[in-house]
């Protein structure tokens, strides 16, 4: 092959920006259940390019998040209970992803720990059944978000609590895509194989834009700085933890993994918020 061969190669694979719009429906339609309609010079059907698409996520997570955020506002300002107010909005975020990333908690609970080999857990992982740590899994998910979102909801109020929904979503999400970004597939046929590497531009504008719509969010739900901090933290130790046992339990990483990711990252977020509205009502 000459050297203009290879370029054209090179060329040919390069990654392509379709434009915040494009990128953003993409993101939605892939994380999602909302219909999003074709827009122009866009096939909806194609399997999405998140070599680069994944800039726009904390856009399209906004958006994700919004009917449940619109929840937990209208029924905290009409005065449901804090349980059953926060018990709604995880529904609707339930019912928008079509319990996407909960699926990849539950499936990653029971490969990573009820498997003896990599093999065994990658093949568990694949089992649509649900085994008993993906039971768990999921079932202290729902609880533990419940539970925070309605201290939020009970602490600072239904704004407050409608905020710490948008917040979570778009970080959450990216903690996702920095483990697609820095970990080896342990499938090469695999969905977070097919999709393609995120290039190295795409995690400091993603996690750019989520902090920057975070503190715009805290700022308008009244939410305690210091309370993102340390949900930020939280989620990061979070993701380091889930990135470092899915390499050494089954050498690198799944579709099922950034969904646990994204499950354990909204976990954090909320909890960090919950407990400095706690300190602070002391």
């Amino acid at each position: 092959m000459t050297q203009t061969d290879s370029d054209d190669a090179t060329q040919a694979t390069a990654p392509i920006w379709p434009g915040w719009p494009i990128a953003t429906a993409t993101c939605i339609r892939f994380y999602s259940r909302l219909p999003i309609p074709a827009l122009p010079g866009e096939n909806p059907h194609m399997l999405p390019d998140f070599r680069l698409v994944p800039r726009a996520l904390p856009f399209a997570a906004l958006v994700i998040a919004a009917p449940a955020a619109l929840v937990a506002l209208l029924a905290g300002l009409a005065g449901v209970g804090g349980p059953l107010t926060a018990a709604l909005a995880v529904t609707a975020l339930v019912v928008t992803t079509g319990a996407f990333h909960e699926d990849g908690l539950a499936d990653s609970a029971d490969g990573l720990f009820g498997g003896h080999t990599p093999e065994r857990r990658l093949e568990i992982m694949k089992d649509s059944r649900v085994g008993t740590f993906g039971a768990l899994a999921l079932g202290l998910s729902l609880l533990l978000r419940v539970s925070a979102l309605s201290a939020i909801l009970q602490g600072a109020g239904a704004w407050a609590a409608a905020a710490a929904v948008l917040v979570a979503a778009p970080w959450s999400r990216v903690e996702g895509i920095r483990i697609l970004a820095t970990i080896p597939p342990t499938r090469r046929d695999g969905a977070s194989a097919s999709v393609g590497q995120p290039d190295k531009s795409v995690l400091p504008v993603a996690y750019g834009l989520s902090g920057i719509l975070a503190l715009l969010l805290v700022a308008a739900g009244t939410l305690p700085l210091a309370g993102l901090m340390l949900g930020l933290a939280l989620s990061g130790l979070a993701a380091f933890w889930l990135s470092r046992t899915a390499i050494r339990l089954i050498g690198g990483q799944t579709g099922d993994i950034l969904g646990a990711a994204q499950q354990l990252g909204e976990i954090a977020i909320y909890l960090g918020l919950a407990i400095a509205i706690g300190w602070a009502g002391r």
